[in-house]
């Protein structure tokens, strides 16, 4: 009389469980060694609600007048920090689209087809969008000072990796037909792009800029944290002599630009695309 074997139906492999585990147990460790490289002190964790709440106390009322007047000799008024912060933003994004255009173009297999000058456009996109703003910030302060221009460049430097990245891969899923029939009449490389590829990226560039700008706008608020200029010196100066009550009017006050900044890219987004 034969037996029968029952064979129990398993979804993973013994192989595929020992990788699952690794990965469960590398996630574990990693958080594990991070909270003790954070090193989080009980007592302040405990405490945190109540000093949360003391701030908060202190951030009332909004000091409404420190808007327009500056409370403190040779320092800015809100308002003109916030203009600062939306001409820094304004003109990085602008001098981003005039910098990494070309090199969005270089970095495009599909239009620039020598090996090396490919790779150097690829790197600096690569090197421009690893480096931090803040960085870039800080770079940019210790040669050109304080100030507006500072953080304009900044901006400007970070923007270039993410606009050229976005745009050599918008060139790169280009359909091939219009530039083929360009080619085959004899129509030249600048043509191929004007004709050709320009009008097919147009849009994407147009949704690529709203939405650079409607970042810009958030990080020209925090760069004057580093003194690059904007709203965040404002902001900067007001933390440092412990006037809450100015912060959380400078708090507010970025918390509007950043919703205007999303809405006003939103519609421009929709009237043009």
């Amino acid at each position: 009389m034969s037996t029968l074997t029952l064979r129990e139906w398993q979804r993973f492999t013994a192989a595929e469980r020992l990788s699952r585990f690794a990965v469960y147990f590398g996630v574990v460790l990693a958080i594990v060694l991070s909270l003790k490289a954070v090193n989080i002190i009980p007592e302040f964790l405990a405490d945190a609600h109540t000093q949360m709440q003391d701030l908060l106390l202190r951030m009332w009322p909004v000091e409404w007048s420190f808007y327009l007047e500056p409370q403190n000799t040779g320092a800015q008024s809100v308002h003109a920090a916030l203009m600062d912060t939306l001409a820094i933003a304004f003109m990085s994004t602008a001098l981003g689209l005039l910098l990494a255009t070309p090199v969005g173009f270089l970095a495009a297999r599909n239009i620039n087809r020598i090996g090396w000058l490919n790779a150097f456009a690829r790197f600096i996109l690569i090197a421009t969008r690893s480096i931090s703003t803040l960085l870039w910030a800080l770079f940019f302060v210790a040669m050109f000072g304080p100030g507006a221009l500072a953080g304009t460049c900044a901006i400007a430097f970070h923007s270039i990796g993410f606009i050229g990245k976005m745009l050599s891969e918008a060139l790169e899923e280009a359909n091939r037909g219009a530039i083929e029939a360009l080619t085959a009449t004899g129509a030249p490389w600048y043509s191929r792009i004007i004709y050709g590829y320009w009008p097919q990226v147009q849009p994407a560039f147009a949704s690529i800029a709203l939405f650079r700008w409607d970042i810009n706008v958030r990080e020209s608020a925090v760069l004057g944290l580093v003194g690059a200029g904007g709203i965040g010196m404002a902001l900067n100066s007001a933390i440092d002599v412990f006037e809450w009550n100015k912060v959380s009017l400078v708090l507010l006050v970025i918390l509007a630009v950043v919703v205007v900044a999303e809405v006003v890219a939103t519609q421009l987004r929709k009237r043009l695309i």
